[in-house]
């Protein structure tokens, strides 16, 4: 069995392009990370290629299986909660095409270890490091966070961001049941409750790579919801008490 406290939450959907390579790259970093995947039927096999990697790696990897497409949000509390029911002290969020880079895993643990207790994969903490996206995909993205920041007061430039460290103490105080969107305004949910609740985030620079291999996911069903549920998530910060981080002496 692992006794590495850092686990890696992967969802995927028709990642069978990617699977094999990004679990491997995760299971040979120098610091042992541990890999939960969260499958939500894919009809291209992903989940048959993870099976193996989980014997190849007994005990480091791990597979959740869905029933169908139940979005990006949900994929992650179920990994969430998973986690929490074991020793991780350390738990990621990162995207299985290889637009994360696995190196960069190491930066966010140092973050997390030494300063913070969530850190961000930033696209936009030193300018706009991103690489092989279309100009009008950027742009939206970018001032897709500008618009945030505006509307929350959130001080993280890139809000949608989905590569994330957290310490265990962070998803132990949010109320996990109560995350309510699915697609990019999750992340969006997820940063600002940590913030609502005393957490420390801290935001470190990557160069995001559009994928290579496979298809995207992002639509704009997904974009607008972002962008009218963050007027929500406003409102709620406004009204609603968050449970506060737990000070230590």
């Amino acid at each position: 069995m692992s006794k590495s406290d850092s686990l890696v939450i992967i969802p995927m959907y028709n990642e069978k392009e990617n699977a094999a390579a990004i679990i491997d790259a995760v299971i040979n970093l120098p610091l042992p990370m541990d890999v939960l995947v969260i499958d939500d039927n894919s009809p291209d096999g992903t989940a048959e290629i993870v099976k193996q990697k989980r014997v190849e790696h007994l005990g480091r990897v791990h597979l959740i299986e869905r029933p169908g497409k139940l979005g990006l949000g949900t994929a992650y509390i179920e990994g969430f909660k998973w986690a929490l029911k074991r020793d991780y002290e350390y738990i990621f969020e990162m995207d299985a095409d290889f637009s994360h880079n696995p190196q960069d895993l190491l930066k966010l643990r140092e973050a997390c270890e030494e300063r913070a207790q969530m850190a961000v994969g930033s696209r936009y903490v030193t300018g706009v490091n991103v690489v092989n996206w279309p100009m009008g995909r950027v742009l939206m993205s970018y001032f897709a966070s500008k618009y945030v920041n505006m509307v929350t007061g959130l001080k993280v430039k890139d809000t949608t961001a989905g590569f994330v460290c957290y310490r265990r103490e962070v998803l132990e105080t949010i109320p996990l049941d109560n995350i309510r969107f699915k697609g990019y305004a999750f992340q969006i949910e997820m940063k600002l409750t940590a913030k609502n609740c005393g957490f420390d985030i801290e935001e470190v620079p990557i160069i995001f790579v559009n994928r290579v291999l496979g298809t995207s996911k992002m639509n704009s069903s997904i974009f607008g919801e972002a962008m009218l549920g963050v007027i929500r998530l406003r409102l709620d910060s406004l009204r609603r008490k968050f449970p506060q981080r737990k000070k230590k002496d």
